[in-house]
């Protein structure tokens, strides 16, 4: 079985966070959908599950943060620098906020953070090719 991650957020609004996801480039996982879930795919082996706030207290009795915490940033990577100000600029149209922190323009690395509409960190980076050398791993 190959290793795969799928991110588990609370959302308030399931419709506007779908519609959030989609307008950044995460495909609706058909398999999985109902009143209170949403799987979103990036990747073959990357999803997130929106969840409603009644379907997130099902799985734990932690409080549900204001959109005005953070406890991670979720670092996604993208094709090219164009990508990454695509995909910031689409969070911005769509209930986020771009532009949380200031841009990163390393040269050979670039990237974007901004929150989606419940105040969930991202990241939005492209690294150049063998820019960080080679990395190995699972």
């Amino acid at each position: 079985m190959s290793k795969t991650i799928t991110i588990s957020l609370p959302v308030a609004d399931l419709d506007a966070s779908r519609a959030f996801y989609v307008a950044l480039g995460f495909e609706p996982g058909p398999a999985f959908a109902d009143p209170t879930a949403a799987l979103m795919v990036w990747s073959e082996h990357i999803s997130v599950m929106l969840l409603s706030h009644a379907r997130w207290r099902t799985f734990t009795t932690r409080p549900i943060p204001p959109s005005t915490s953070s406890e991670v940033a979720l670092n996604i990577s993208c094709a090219s620098r164009d990508a990454v100000d695509a995909m910031a600029e689409a969070a911005g149209r769509h209930g986020g906020i771009t532009d949380i922190n200031p841009v990163e323009d390393h040269g050979s690395m670039y990237g974007r953070d901004f929150c989606d509409p419940d105040g969930h960190v991202w990241g939005a980076m492209w690294m150049e090719a063998g820019a960080c050398g080679s990395a190995s791993g699972n």
